[in-house]
């Protein structure tokens, strides 16, 4: 068994940056060819598509907006024709990382942020999964992206945590849907990690704080949780389905 990816092709949503990018870079580095999804910013996905093609990988770009109409209708038509170029009609990878949050606790939760998150962090996978399933091969990979808010209690999470559960709800019934075509569906659940998006990252008395909480003593990299998903979609880890995996370092056992 092995992690090598070579004639894989992956798709990793939210590719642009933070743990999206790291995840695209890492089953680039094994060998699969990436197809970097990102909502805005294309010169942030335009520089992660070149530091794969730098790595001697090959990629390309898909643009869809999750929080609009039926983006899924656009991603699976832009990775048909992806598909089409290469001479190939299926896929091997689905990483659904792409995701939105605000720290709010309930009260300051209003219709319009909770309907935001729901459809990036839960509709969105759940409709690119079944648009993208007839593309999918028998014996591929879907890793979904969680969060450790929802085994610990963050209420300022109002919304993000339970989007969350709903995608680890989803990860195991699928399991056992797609159990039948050899595709195993997991989920991982970074803690605290250094992002753009984490201010963790930003401010160094926070990230002192907050590594007091982890078991193994520092916050977590983008890179830690990329090692995770690539043996999630390697050989190596195809006897692994159903299970919503902790990449946490420990943090708040």
């Amino acid at each position: 068994m092995s992690q090598d990816l070579s004639g894989k092709i992956a798709l990793v949503t939210g590719a642009s940056r933070g743990i999206g990018r790291a995840i695209a870079l890492a089953l680039a580095a094994r060998g699969a060819t990436i197809g970097v999804h990102y909502a805005t910013g294309a010169d942030k996905a335009a520089e992660t598509l070149a530091a794969i093609e730098a790595a001697g990988a090959a990629g390309f770009l898909v643009a869809a907006d999750l929080s609009g109409a039926q983006p899924w209708e656009s991603v699976t038509a832009q990775l048909r024709t992806e598909l089409k170029a290469r001479g190939a009609e299926k896929f091997d990878i689905l990483v659904n990382n792409a995701g939105v949050s605000k720290r709010l606790a309930i009260e300051e939760v209003d219709e319009a942020e909770f309907d935001r998150v729901l459809t990036v962090n839960l509709k969105a996978p759940f409709f690119l999964i079944q648009s993208l399933a007839p593309l999918l091969n028998d014996g591929g990979r879907i890793v979904n992206i969680s969060s450790m808010g929802t085994r610990a209690a963050y209420p300022f999470m109002a919304t993000y945590a339970p989007s969350k559960a709903g995608l680890e709800a989803l990860t195991k019934l699928l399991a056992v849907h797609y159990g039948p075509r050899g595709i195993t569906v997991n989920a991982v659940m970074p803690g605290a990690t250094a992002t753009d998006m984490n201010a963790v990252s930003r401010d160094p008395n926070v990230r002192a704080a907050t590594a007091k909480t982890i078991a193994l003593g520092r916050v977590g990299e983008p890179e830690d949780i990329a090692r995770v998903v690539a043996f999630l979609a390697s050989p190596d880890g195809g006897w692994v389905t159903g299970q919503i995996i902790d990449a946490s370092g420990g943090q708040r056992l």
